[in-house]
């Protein structure tokens, strides 16, 4: 069973940044594309950024498009989520999650439901 633990939240002023990173365990990280999903409080979990196995290939939610930046580092099983010029609004727990089928799958389309594991989450507070 794959752990991913996530790292990075903090509380940040607007226009500020943050790094989010998730390590996860197991041997086969470099097989299957990673995501970043938001929840904010009394929301449903929302998509933020997704990168496929290799990293050559990434999508993201209209809402942090120019300010976001997903990557991975394989050889550290790690997946990254730069967040930079933070607004009140994203204010959430972030979540990391493992797509659920290797090399394949509706991974892109950034749904919940494509991914199988998911961290414990870390808290994005952004104050005005």
């Amino acid at each position: 069973q794959v752990q991913l633990v996530e790292s990075g939240g903090g509380l940040v002023q607007a226009g500020g940044s943050l790094r989010l990173s998730c390590a996860a365990s197991g041997r086969t990280f470099s097989s299957y594309a990673m995501g970043w999903f938001q929840q904010a409080p009394g929301k449903e979990r929302e998509f933020v950024a997704v990168i496929d196995w290799s990293g050559g290939t990434t999508y993201y939610a209209d809402s942090v498009k120019g300010r976001f930046t997903i990557s991975r580092d394989n050889a550290k099983n790690t997946v990254y989520l730069q967040m930079n010029s933070l607004k009140p609004q994203d204010t959430a727990v972030y979540y990391c999650a493992k797509q659920r089928f290797a090399y394949g799958g509706e991974w892109f389309l950034g749904r919940a439901v494509d991914f199988g594991s998911w961290g414990q989450g870390t808290q994005v507070t952004v104050s005005s």
